[in-house]
């Protein structure tokens, strides 16, 4: 063990005084159990149910107590109880150590309690395994183990799982829809952007590309590629039934588009000419002209820009 891990506070120390209720688990389907910290910390427990791998979905990971049994294989996810927490973007990895574990051996998934997080865990899983919808899982889940209640924000983020095909796809509108969310919330506490959160400022589309995009928009002063058709995050125009809104082109964060992960909001000028072509907003978002209130906002003016079909955006302009 390191100096520094000897000089903090042990884990077994902080989960001394937690207060998690006597041990709690049920079993889900064969091999899969889902429960509550006490009876993840409580080695008895574990051998009489002849746990082999545990998942953990918490704030602390497992006292080293159990961290240090061989016959124990770990996965530690941090993350709070909290609607505006990301747990959506582990699914595939939740599955996979899932999937893994009940071929092996006997799994056990849990959170504090084992009512939240660890069920909203344990709900994906069963939805991707067996083609099921939210609430078809979560009453597979609740006949087995009462408790069962994951806050809004994961039951939104489970019906999501669902429409992307049980697989967490980058591309999908609501997923970017989804994560430039979740950004927007931390940005709103520390006023910058997290490093966790870099992935979602892509590559500049007017740098030199072997496949460009064929339909993109461009600096209608100097005709510089500003952004290509995939960099939009669209909505629907209020004003007219069922289309996507052109008012204003509104995108995903892009990487020439200066201070956006410095500052909340701020002006975006063409960075080959500097002429203004539109605005981002972290936290106020935009109201578009069609009523739509978008937030977080990376969006460049229709009079600014020109939008063209002719594949000529690999110039190296910068």
């Amino acid at each position: 063990m390191s100096k520094a891990m000897e000089d903090q506070p042990g884990l077994d120390v902080v989960h001394k005084y937690y207060n998690g209720g006597p041990v709690s688990l049920d079993l889900i389907e064969k091999n899969l159990y889902l429960g509550n910290l006490t009876a993840a910390t409580d080695i008895s427990t574990l051998t009489k149910y002849k746990i082999t791998h545990i998942l953990t979905i918490d704030t602390c990971p497992l006292p080293r107590k159990i961290l240090e049994l061989k016959h124990i294989t770990t996965k530690y996810i941090q993350l709070s109880d909290l609607p505006k927490e990301d747990l959506l973007s582990h699914f595939d990895d939740t599955y996979q150590f899932i999937s893994n574990g009940v071929s092996k051996g006997t799994v056990f998934v849990h959170c504090y309690f084992g009512v939240s997080r660890s069920a909203t865990v344990i709900i994906a899983y069963l939805m991707k395994k067996y083609g099921l919808t939210y609430i078809e899982a979560f009453d597979m889940a609740k006949k087995q183990r009462s408790l069962v209640y994951p806050n809004q924000g994961f039951v939104s983020q489970l019906v999501l799982y669902r429409e992307m095909g049980f697989k967490v796809d980058p591309k999908h509108m609501k997923y970017k829809i989804f994560r430039l969310g979740m950004a927007a919330d931390k940005v709103k506490k520390c006023r910058i952007l997290p490093q966790d959160y870099f992935d979602l400022v892509k590559a500049d589309p007017g740098l030199t590309q072997t496949q460009p995009e064929p339909n993109v928009y461009r600096c209608r002063k100097c005709r510089r590629v500003l952004a290509g058709e995939t960099n939009l995050i669209t909505h629907l125009d209020k004003t007219m039934e069922n289309a996507v809104c052109t008012k204003t082109y509104f995108l995903e964060p892009l990487s020439w588009m200066g201070g956006i992960t410095q500052s909340t909001q701020g002006k975006l000028h063409c960075p080959k000419c500097n002429n203004k072509v539109g605005s981002f907003s972290w936290i106020m978002g935009c109201q578009c002209p069609c009523g739509c209130q978008v937030a977080p906002a990376f969006y460049l003016c229709p009079s600014k820009v020109d939008w063209t079909n002719v594949v000529k955006n690999v110039e190296c302009t910068i």
